[in-house]
């Protein structure tokens, strides 16, 4: 069976790729996991960690081959503020919620979930159905230049943090 091993980043590789993989932000995010490509190759991802594959990245197959890793279009929701105090505001609420987020420079694309878009909306946001490709901020603890983010799906709620996150630094 055929095995990827390394990821070569995008802009990082060059050639024509054998095949392309077109994966949703989910599929995108693994370690290790068996896949075919759009044309048949079929492969499995064996990474030393998991790593969210991005949008032009390449997987070197143990033949030496490319499978170039597209982003799958997803349903998700854009959503803007009539001003940029306004925009933060909302920044704050989707924060707080720890819900995975793209950032533009007017506007913020979150998965389309009917809670989040009425609890927006009840903020003043404007929130549009867009289909697109998903690509999340990664977050303070997930490396460089590949994210790794967690799911949460804390819906109505208001609550302080202290409680739920320690990051201890042991200096020697």
């Amino acid at each position: 069976m055929l095995t990827a091993h390394d990821v070569l980043p995008h802009g990082h590789w060059s050639g024509p790729a054998a095949d392309h993989i077109t994966l949703d932000h989910d599929a995108r995010h693994r370690r290790r996991w068996y896949y075919t490509a759009d044309h048949g190759t079929a492969f499995l991802l064996d990474l030393a960690r998991a790593t969210v594959l991005q949008h032009g990245d390449a997987l070197q197959l143990s033949d030496g081959r490319l499978v170039e890793v597209l982003a799958a279009p997803e349903v998700l929701v854009e959503v803007t503020a009539a001003d940029p105090a306004a925009m933060i505001r909302l920044a704050w609420h989707i924060g707080n919620r720890h819900l995975p987020a793209e950032l533009h420079p007017h506007a913020i694309r979150l998965r389309d979930d009917h809670v989040i878009n009425a609890m927006l909306e009840g903020l003043g946001a404007t929130v549009t159905k867009v289909q697109a490709p998903f690509t999340p901020e990664g977050g303070a603890y997930s490396g460089a230049s590949h994210s790794h983010d967690h799911h949460h799906h804390h819906h109505d709620h208001d609550h302080e943090h202290s409680h739920a996150h320690h990051h201890h630094d042991h200096a020697g």
